[in-house]
C-alpha cells in the first residue's frame, strides 16, 4: 500500500515536471512567433506604404505632366497651382447626413386643379435675378388661389442692372406655361378685348396668407385684370396649406427652368469646372459697388471709397435708409465678408491653398486689388471670363441677369456653396441645395467671426490652428444639414416678425423635402 503510494506519487511529480517544462517551451515558441510575426508585418507594410506613395507620386506627376502639356486659352480653366492632394479631408466636401430626405412636390389627394377663369392677372417683377425668381413662385400661387389667368411676367428693368431682357430671354416660356398647366392657364398676353379694359392696380401686403387673398377676389365684381406692382414676399413663409407651399416649389424647382441657352452654357461652364478641377467651390462674393452702398458698410475701404458709396445711397430713391452707422452694422454681422476675410475663414475651416473657388459675383468693388489678399490665400480663382470665351459670352455681355443665372446655375452644381452675405441668391441657392439632397452649403457667422477678426487685429490671435479650432467649432451647424426652417425671432411681435423668419424659398422643409418612403418621387 505504502509503495503504491509513492509510486502514484512519483507519477504525479513526473507529470508536474514535464507539464512545466512544456509550458515554459510553448511560452518560449509563442514568444518567438510573435516576434517573427511582427519583423514581417512590419517589412509588408513598409513596402506597401512606399508602394502607396510611390503610386501617389506618380499620380501627381502624371497629373502636372497633363497640364503641362496642355495649354488653356480662354474659354479653358488655367492651370491649377499646387494640386490638391488625392487624400484631402474628404468631410470638407461630402454632403452632410440626409437621413434619407428627398423632395416631394407632387400635390395631395385634397388639391384642386384651376378652372377655367375670364380674370387676369399681370405683374410686373422687382429686383435682381433671384428676387424675382420667387416672387414669381409666389405669384403663380396667388393666380391659384384667387382663380385667375396668369399673363407671363414683366421682367423689373428698372433696378440698379438696368437689364433689358424679357422674360424669353431669361426662362424656358414653354416649359413654365406647360409645367403649370394643371395649376394655373398661363399666357403671354391678354386677350384684345380685354387690354383696353380699366384695371385694378394692387400692391398686395407681403408675407400674406391664403384669407388675404381669398378676400381680394371680391376685385373680380368690378374688375377683369388685376396688375401687381410687386411680386416679391407676397406671401408668408409659413402657416400656408401645404398644396399651396408644393405648388410654390413646383413653380421655382421646375416651372422656372432657364431659357437653352443660358442652361446649355451654366452646364458647359460646370462641366469645364469638374473636368479640370475635380471639385471646386462656389464663392457668392457679394462685395460689389450696390451691396457695400446699400448696406452702408465700409471696413476696410478708403475715404474718397466710402464717399462714393454714401453719394449712391443717398441717390438711389428706394433705398429708404440712408444715414447708416458702419461700424454698427459690421458688429451686427449685417455686412458682407471682405475678400480677405473670406479668404481667412476658408482657410481656417481647412481648405488647401490648391482649393479652386468660382467667384459668382458681379464687379468686384476695387477690382484685383482687393482681391489680392484673397487671391494669396487661395490662388485658384476662377471667374466666367476664364471659363468662358468671347464669343460665348456675348450674348451676356450687357445682360447682369443673364450673367446672374449663369452664377446660379455654377453654384447650384458645386461641391460646397459659400455665400459672403445673405442676399437673395445666398438663401434662394441654399433652398435649391437642400431640395436637391443638401449638398454642402457653409453659411459664415458673420457676427461670431467679426469678433474673432478683431482679435486678430489686436495682435491677440494668429492665423494657425488655434484660430482654425474656433472657426471649425463657431460652423460646425451651418454646413446645410437638414433642419426645420427657423420661426421669427423671439420677442418680435406685429407684422415685423416676419422679418425675421427663415425665408420659405431659404428652407423648404418639409413641405417640399420629405422623408417618408410613399411619398417618393422619380
Amino acid at each position: 500500500m505504502v509503495k503504491h503510494r509513492n509510486s502514484s506519487r512519483s507519477i504525479i511529480s513526473y507529470s508536474s515536471s514535464i507539464a512545466r517544462f512544456f509550458s515554459r517551451k510553448a511560452i518560449s515558441l509563442y514568444l518567438i512567433f510573435v516576434f517573427a510575426f511582427t519583423i514581417w508585418v512590419l517589412v509588408f507594410s513598409s513596402r506597401n506604404i512606399q508602394t502607396d506613395d510611390d503610386h501617389t507620386k506618380h499620380q501627381q506627376q502624371h497629373h502636372r505632366d497633363l497640364i503641362d502639356s496642355e495649354s488653356f486659352p480662354p474659354p479653358y480653366l488655367p492651370p491649377r497651382k499646387n494640386l490638391q492632394k488625392p487624400y484631402e479631408n474628404t468631410q470638407l466636401w461630402t454632403p452632410p447626413f440626409s437621413f434619407g430626405l428627398h423632395p416631394c412636390v407632387k400635390p395631395t389627394p385634397k388639391y384642386k386643379e384651376f378652372s377655367e377663369s375670364d380674370h387676369y392677372i399681370t405683374v410686373r417683377s422687382n429686383g435682381g435675378l433671384n428676387q424675382m425668381r420667387t416672387g414669381i413662385a409666389d405669384i403663380v400661387a396667388v393666380a391659384h388661389i384667387m382663380n385667375a389667368t396668369l399673363v407671363i411676367p414683366e421682367l423689373d428693368k428698372r433696378s440698379f442692372w438696368q437689364d433689358s431682357s424679357v422674360f424669353s430671354d431669361i426662362f424656358d416660356e414653354e416649359q413654365f406655361i406647360k409645367s403649370l398647366r394643371r395649376d394655373v392657364k398661363v399666357i403671354k398676353k391678354l386677350p384684345k378685348e380685354v387690354e383696353s379694359l380699366p384695371r385694378a392696380r394692387k400692391h398686395f401686403t407681403s408675407w400674406s396668407s391664403v384669407g388675404y387673398y381669398e378676400e381680394m377676389t371680391h376685385l373680380w365684381k368690378e374688375y377683369k385684370v388685376i396688375h401687381v406692382a410687386k411680386s416679391d414676399s407676397r406671401l408668408a413663409n409659413n402657416d400656408l396649406p401645404i398644396d399651396v407651399q408644393r405648388l410654390r416649389c413646383r413653380v421655382l424647382y421646375r416651372g422656372l427652368r432657364f431659357s437653352p441657352a443660358i442652361e446649355s452654357l451654366g452646364q458647359k461652364l460646370v462641366e469645364r469646372l469638374k473636368s479640370r478641377a475635380g471639385r471646386y467651390i462656389a464663392l457668392h462674393l457679394r462685395y460689389e459697388k450696390d451691396m457695400l452702398a446699400f448696406t452702408g458698410c465700409t471696413y476696410g475701404l478708403t475715404d474718397a471709397e466710402s464717399e462714393e458709396l454714401r453719394v449712391m445711397r443717398e441717390s438711389t430713391s428706394h433705398w429708404k435708409i440712408k444715414s447708416i452707422n458702419s461700424t454698427e452694422q459690421r458688429e451686427e454681422g449685417l455686412c458682407p465678408l471682405t475678400p480677405k476675410e473670406v479668404g481667412i475663414f476658408l482657410k481656417g475651416l481647412g481648405y488647401s491653398q490648391s482649393t479652386v473657388i468660382y467667384i459668382a459675383a458681379g464687379e468686384i468693388y476695387g477690382g484685383d486689388d482687393r482681391l489680392s489678399e484673397l487671391k494669396s490665400r487661395f490662388p485658384n480663382l476662377v471667374f466666367k471670363e476664364t471659363l468662358a470665351g468671347n464669343e460665348e459670352l456675348k450674348g451676356f455681355t450687357g445682360h447682369a441677369t443673364k450673367t446672374a443665372a449663369l452664377d446660379y446655375i455654377i453654384s447650384v452644381e458645386s461641391d460646397v456653396f459659400v455665400p459672403s452675405h445673405s442676399g437673395n441668391m445666398a438663401r434662394a441657392v441654399e433652398g435649391h441645395r437642400r431640395f436637391l439632397g443638401h449638398r454642402r452649403t457653409i453659411t459664415p457667422d458673420r457676427k461670431g467671426l467679426v469678433k474673432l477678426f478683431g482679435k486678430m487685429e489686436r495682435g491677440q490671435l494668429k492665423e494657425g490652428p488655434k484660430l482654425s479650432n474656433f472657426v471649425n467649432q463657431m460652423h460646425k451647424d451651418r454646413q446645410g444639414a437638414p433642419r426645420r426652417r427657423k420661426g421669427p425671432t423671439q420677442g418680435i411681435k406685429g407684422r415685423a416678425r416676419f422679418r425675421t423668419e427663415e425665408a420659405f424659398y431659404e428652407n423648404p422643409y418639409p413641405e417640399c423635402i420629405c422623408s417618408s418612403k410613399e411619398h417618393k418621387e422619380p
